[in-house]
């Protein structure tokens, strides 16, 4: 063969490889987002959920990767997580570990030889897509389509890759790439590039089922896709809160640490591999070697990440203790981040003093409310859009101590506890929620009404501000009350609140007399203005009816003293 016709092979070869890859990616992307869309909303609930223990967060990670294909999407959302606040740095550990093993369901499903089907599947959801109306069935078949590009994708590469097996300078060029190290770093400069590990396993099956490489490569290979998918996690961060910057080193250093250990163990890893897969004996040297080791590298691909997560899971403070060393907390990261004060888990074994604490805790979250309700309505009221933004830090200050006190309460219930301590905390749980329940809502309607205030250019008159203050000023004093009784558990200001009814009716009722008085008067965009006030008047009722569900909660709770039967006041 002349110089020129290798060359010519060669190109046809790399466009082929490159073609072939490009479908693939284009399937993986329409896979991964139809799936997204239809279930996203529940498996972000998945994610956030299951963190109560690091083995359900493993579970969590890995079934969420599996059902959307893609580790590097997972990890996205938790960084996600972990820099909106909805998650803190250690719980996000199991669920990127468990994220590795549900990629790994990518490469069994590749290692299976549907190719043949490829286009008979590329039809099925082309016509799914085009002939239906159904949403369901148009993504139903978005999905199909996508998983057949995958496979079409895989077919090319496989074409253009068959004419290697004899092509001397590719021959000699994979025994020069024997050692490991050559193909671990070449794989996670490809997956790096690519942004996506199953494209780089996908490539590695296709070589394996052309037998052009070995098993001992192909694990050296995946090795690499495993490094290289971190990138992605990492662009992730770039732009986020230094604790994402963290729980993506995290996952750089869950997988890269896996690889030097596992590193110098490739050939009993291999060894092992073939022993528990299934064997072609009736064929010989390559014919073998393709049909026996893709099937030896998805195993090999699977027990990996599942040997490295049970390696691991022990050690999720030790990798949370570990990025925070190599990215530490900053003063400006104190002063705006809120943590337990009292949440002790040593305690967890004496539930009494662990519902002690648990109530000192959500004292603290009152403290953080309070200056959030005052402060909140008037930014409603009179405040610029920079300021209203505010509101969304004070929330969240308040669900940094909401999230840790569920999930102390929910460890604490797993305990040995009486019926009384089991019942103490349904009630502190139902509580903290009630608080947290405050926070959102003042954060949703205060914000609205600042905006809509600032887009209409409405101004809140005197006289209707004063009367809002001074009911501000009552609900401050009832949640105080309602909070005292909580810390103390303390049914004389728990009554108190309840019985503070009729006057928030009557406070209430005052506003609304104005403002419909108001709706008459010579004045522009009456109407608007009416809209405004009104809706700030309902998210004042809302904080007086969590209040009063606070001091319920108190009032009916088993305190172990003499009790009056308390009269039952109506919701």
């Amino acid at each position: 063969m002349t110089d020129s016709g290798q060359t010519l092979e060669v190109g046809a070869i790399l466009m082929g490889l490159a073609g072939g890859l490009a479908i693939f990616l284009y399937g993986m992307e329409l896979l991964t987002n139809a799936l997204k869309a239809s279930t996203g909303r529940r498996l972000k609930t998945l994610l956030a959920r299951m963190t109560t223990n690091r083995f359900k967060g493993v579970v969590a990670g890995a079934l969420v990767t599996a059902i959307i294909q893609s580790s590097s999407v997972t990890t996205v959302l938790v960084v996600g997580f972990v820099s909106a606040g909805l998650m803190h740095l250690q719980q996000s550990i199991p669920i990127i570990m468990g994220a590795s093993i549900g990629t790994t369901v990518t490469a069994q499903i590749i290692a299976f030889k549907i190719t043949h089907f490829a286009l008979l599947i590329v039809a099925m959801g082309f016509a799914m897509q085009f002939l239906s109306r159904n949403e369901v069935v148009q993504r139903t078949g978005t999905m199909i389509f996508g998983f057949g590009l995958i496979f079409f994708g895989m077919s090319l590469m496989g074409d253009a890759t068959s004419p290697l097996r004899d092509y001397p300078p590719f021959i000699q060029f994979l025994q020069e790439m024997k050692h490991p190290l050559y193909g671990i770093l070449a794989s996670a400069a490809f997956t790096a590039v690519v942004q996506s590990s199953s494209a780089t396993t996908g490539v590695i099956i296709v070589l394996a089922t052309q037998g052009l490489i070995t098993l001992d490569q192909g694990i050296a290979l995946v090795f690499g896709a495993n490094i290289g998918t971190c990138v992605t996690a990492l662009l992730a961060a770039i732009g986020k809160s230094r604790e994402a910057l963290r729980t993506a080193l995290v996952h750089i250093l869950f997988n890269t640490l896996g690889v030097i250990i596992w590193f110098w163990f490739i050939p009993e890893f291999a060894t092992f591999i073939r022993d528990i897969s299934p064997r072609h004996q009736e064929l010989q040297g390559i014919q073998r070697l393709a049909a026996e080791t893709p099937r030896q590298i998805a195993n090999a691909h699977t027990l990996f990440n599942v040997g490295n997560t049970i390696l691991f899971i022990g050690f999720t403070s030790w990798f949370a203790r570990l990025v925070t060393w190599l990215v530490p907390v900053t003063e400006e990261e104190k002063a705006h981040k809120v943590t337990p004060k009292y949440l002790d888990k040593t305690l967890l074994d004496t539930p009494a003093l662990a519902l002690d604490r648990v109530r000192m805790e959500i004292g603290r979250m009152a403290e953080h409310l309070l200056p959030m309700l005052r402060k909140g309505v008037q930014l409603a009221m009179t405040g610029n859009t920079q300021e209203l933004s505010e509101l969304n830090r004070m929330d969240s200050e308040v669900g940094m101590l909401h999230a840790p006190i569920l999930d102390y309460l929910q460890a604490l219930s797993k305990g040995d506890l009486s019926t009384r301590e089991a019942e103490l905390a349904h009630r502190y749980l139902a509580i903290a929620s009630y608080y947290e329940n405050i926070g959102d809502s003042l954060k949703l309607h205060l914000i609205h009404v600042g905006r809509k205030r600032l887009a209409e250019g409405l101004v809140v008159g005197e006289e209707t501000r004063k009367l809002i203050e001074d009911m501000v000023d009552t609900l401050i004093h009832l949640l105080e009350k309602a909070t005292q009784a909580v810390t103390r558990m303390d049914r004389k200001p728990a009554r108190k609140v309840v019985k503070a009814k009729n006057e928030i009716n009557r406070l209430a009722a005052d506003i609304e007399r104005h403002v419909v008085r108001r709706m008459t008067a010579d004045a522009p965009q009456r109407r608007l203005t009416y809209q405004t006030e009104t809706e700030l008047l309902e998210a004042l009722k809302r904080v007086y009816y969590f209040t009063k569900r606070i001091a319920k909660e108190v009032l009916q709770a088993d305190t172990r003293k003499k009790k009056k039967k308390e009269p039952q006041e109506a919701a």
